[in-house]
């Protein structure tokens, strides 16, 4: 099956993904028995540093490191695709480290963007996400897709395969996010899931879609819990949209000690 088509269990973890690229997986969604829970950092932490708070964390909750099943990431600025391929590589050690990245298959859902505002010095966690037991008999509603944008994963390039590259016009958005929006459905409905499914849907843009909106993205489903819009940027030079989503049953502000 192609990339984010193929769904693969992985019980080390308590969770299934989409096949992705090495980097990152399409999303991930809790197996039975299991629950997501988000912890979003008061203070965003550097990759090493974070990497550290969030094994300790992990081992305090009596989980493996093969729990960690989602990453939330912010960079400083959009890399060329020569710097994305050193970072990714740089972050990938360490997730092969602990038993998650096995040859070119990677569980881990991920977003990584860069922001307008409360720039970082260095790329940063933002946020992970990780899977606890439960003995709650329906508890397999839990799923993250990961962010991403309007570019094919696994092309030779980024740019070969960008939507409307260098059209940051009305027209030229509206293809970008339609084409966003359907690879949101595309990896939600992989996992198991319908767009009416998700709780929370970020859209990450430094363009005004407002006009947008409605037709690409309310109509698609029911947005119970409305749209969240970030001024950011996505994480590649060129690329202007990207999105993610989730449902997971709890989600907390976390601040690891010194």
């Amino acid at each position: 099956m192609a990339n984010g088509t193929e769904l693969i269990n992985f019980p080390e973890g308590g969770y299934r993904y989409l096949k992705g690229v090495f980097q990152y997986s399409g999303g991930v969604a809790a197996q039975p028995g299991h629950l997501i829970e988000r912890v979003l950092f008061k203070r965003p932490m550097p990759l090493t540093e974070g990497f550290e708070a969030i094994a300790a964390h992990l081992v305090s909750m009596g989980r493996p490191l093969t729990a960690l099943c989602a990453c939330e990431l912010r960079s400083p600025a959009p890399f060329s695709e020569a710097g994305f391929e050193i970072f990714n590589r740089r972050y990938a050690r360490t997730l092969e480290s602990w038993g998650l990245v096995r040859g070119d298959r990677n569980p881990v859902a991920r977003t990584n963007v860069c922001p307008l505002v409360n720039i970082p010095a260095e790329p940063v966690f933002h946020a992970f996400c990780y899977t606890f037991q439960t003995t709650e008999t329906s508890s397999s509603g839990d799923f993250v897709v990961s962010g991403g944008g309007e570019a094919r994963d696994g092309q030779a390039s980024y740019r070969e395969s960008m939507v409307r590259l260098g059209d940051i016009s009305l027209a030229g958005l509206r293809e970008k996010l339609h084409y966003v929006m359907t690879e949101m459905e595309r990896r939600t409905t992989g996992l198991g899931f319908d767009w009416d499914d998700a709780a929370v849907v970020q859209v990450y843009t430094v363009h005004d879609i407002g006009s947008l909106v409605e037709d690409e993205i309310i109509r698609r489903g029911n947005l119970s819990g409305g749209l969240t819009w970030h001024l950011t940027r996505p994480p590649i030079v060129d690329m202007e949209v990207e999105m993610d989503l989730r449902r997971v049953r709890s989600e907390i502000l976390w601040s690891p000690r010194p």
